[in-house]
């Protein structure tokens, strides 16, 4: 993966907004703004739909539609009921490169409530450009890897497949179930968006204290 698709996932490295699981850098919060082409599901429809896009060249998805669904049965039934959708969006090369796209996010309104998972740099790397990251930004995918690396002024951890996956099930996207957990609790506003973001990470960390493998990486 070169330069220009490093420089966006570069651009979405740090722990998120009330979207999703990371963070969308100079770019305002819209969630209440934020458009979609979803149709409200008939009164009678099966919970949650699948919808699962082929990534672009160069990215995939660590996680299958299938195995979402699977995985979304360990929760509480009070914690996914409402969501409508899971969408393994396929987003245009440009959205990348401009790193106008977060890892997930959570949108809500015209009837349904969407959990968005993006794809991963098909080398299954994550980019943070040539300056070093600090030790609180590493602290928050140690869980998973600690394999830094840094080759032709770029720096970068490599992930394995196993932790990667993990990371979209038992972060991502208990990232995105805690704002909806939220949404029930209390409605959003933007007065109260540092709060739905910390209720969310702490819900999605909360999430992964079951979890009983950690994943590190010495090559």
């Amino acid at each position: 993966m070169q330069n220009r698709k490093q420089t966006a996932w570069r651009k979405n490295r740090k722990l998120g907004d009330i979207q999703g699981g990371r963070k969308r850098v100079k770019r305002e919060d819209n969630i209440f703004q934020r458009k979609h082409s979803l149709q409200r599901p008939a009164p009678d429809a099966e919970l949650p739909i699948l919808l699962e896009e082929n990534p672009s060249k160069g990215f995939v998805f660590p996680v299958s539609g299938q195995e979402v669904l699977v995985h979304l049965r360990a929760y509480p039934s009070e914690a996914i009921e409402g969501i409508t959708h899971i969408w393994l969006r396929r987003a245009k090369k440009a959205e990348f490169e401009a790193g106008a796209l977060p890892l997930a996010e959570f949108i809500c309104g015209s009837g349904v409530r969407v959990i968005v998972l993006y794809p991963w740099a098909k080398d299954l790397t994550l980019s943070f450009g040539t300056m070093k990251p600090s030790a609180k930004e590493l602290r928050q995918y140690a869980h998973w890897t600690e394999d830094l690396v840094c080759k032709r002024s770029q720096w970068y951890l490599r992930w394995q497949p196993e932790a990667l996956k993990s990371f979209y099930l038992d972060h991502l996207l208990a990232h995105e179930i805690g704002h909806h957990v939220d949404w029930y609790a209390r409605h959003w506003s933007k007065a109260n968006r540092k709060q739905v973001e910390e209720f969310a990470e702490q819900y999605a960390w909360q999430w992964l204290a079951t979890a009983t493998k950690t994943y590190h990486v010495t090559e």
